[in-house]
């Protein structure tokens, strides 16, 4: 199964955000990678914006290259505004979910827990961490895995009323994916119209 596995500190930089998760490297060293990362003035084309923030959306939700181009696709066959589409489409992934539930502590993690087998939907133990979530599933931890420390430890002083479009119950362990968000319920700094921009170059 692809995935990003290079150095994500460095990633994070270039774009100045922790869209890792929290880096204790990127808040002592908020400025690009490489020798001349803190001198660095150079003037950015337009396409280069949007390119930097197509990488940064891809890198955000751990999608690669063809998942986002397909992705892209879909939004703008589907009706709406294409770049809200796209960012819905993204956020009802079966790992982003996982996350967004504070079942796991990234969405990397939760890309794992999702292939290993801990994360079961309506009941059904699901693997795969691109599977599209529709609204009224219920997504949740099997039994078995319940206490396993990953969880436990991400779960432990959750804040889940964070995201309106999903409602946790603790004593399951399971959230319920309520409706698919509007684009102000989604808390991530991504310019989707710079992307749809560059696809339609």
């Amino acid at each position: 199964m692809a995935r990003y596995i290079g150095p994500k500190t460095k990633i994070a930089r270039r774009f100045g955000e922790p869209i890792f998760g929290p880096d204790k490297i990127l808040a002592k060293r908020n400025f690009p990678p490489g020798q001349h990362g803190v001198n660095r003035r150079k003037k950015t084309s337009e396409y280069g914006i949007q390119l930097a923030e197509k990488q940064k959306a891809k890198y955000t939700y751990g999608v690669l290259e063809r998942q986002f181009r397909n992705l892209f696709e879909k939004a703008s066959a589907t009706k709406g505004i294409t770049g809200e589409v796209l960012l819905q489409l993204l956020e009802s992934r079966l790992d982003n979910v996982v996350y967004r539930l504070g079942i796991a502590p990234t969405r990397a993690a939760a890309r794992q827990l999702v292939s290993h087998c801990h994360i079961v939907v309506d009941g059904e133990v699901v693997n795969i961490p691109s599977y599209s979530l529709k609204p009224g599933q219920i997504v949740g931890v099997r039994e078995r895995s319940k206490s396993l420390e990953v969880i436990e430890g991400a779960l432990s002083g959750f804040n889940h009323s964070k995201y309106a479009w999903l409602e946790w119950d603790g004593s399951s362990m399971s959230g319920k994916y309520l409706h698919i968000p509007e684009r102000a319920d989604i808390p991530e700094n991504i310019k989707e119209q710079l992307i749809v921009e560059l696809y339609s170059k």
